[in-house]
């Protein structure tokens, strides 16, 4: 057997796109990727994010928010960034990871639609994120 593909996966503050990514990825991979996610800006896990992965069966609870520094000594097989913002400001990674860069909605901030608004925004960003991953991870393996 091989050794899982290494995966970073960037956003802004490591609270909701990228820590879906990175459950999905884990979940939907079966193993066969080493999964990290990070945020140049790093927060918190945000609660929403949380329940939308409870809602398909991937647990994030555990999760925290990392700085993209903490991974900037090690090697990756993939770097992606699901932000605009991640992409123009990641820091180097050394290696020759290969980059790949698409960008989702960034989710509502707390307080500033519905919370009912806000989950939907929520939901539908992770099912972007798990059809884009399916294709990932057909490319990939």
């Amino acid at each position: 057997m091989t050794a899982p593909k290494r995966v970073l996966i960037l956003c802004t503050g490591n609270s909701a796109r990228s820590q879906m990514a990175e459950g999905i990825l884990q979940h939907d991979g079966n193993g066969a990727f080493s999964v990290e996610s990070a945020g140049v800006k790093p927060s918190v896990v945000r609660p929403e994010a949380i329940q939308a992965m409870q809602e398909i069966g991937i647990d994030i609870s555990g999760h925290r928010s990392k700085s993209a520094d903490e991974f900037t000594a090690q090697h990756f097989d993939y770097i992606i960034t699901v932000c605009d913002h991640a992409k123009e400001t990641c820091p180097f990674f050394p290696g020759n990871a290969e980059r790949i860069h698409h960008s989702f909605e960034d989710p509502p901030a707390p307080g500033a639609k519905s919370p009912e608004e806000t989950l939907a925004v929520f939901r539908r960003v992770r099912d972007e994120i798990r059809e884009w991953m399916k294709g990932f991870i057909g490319r990939t393996l």
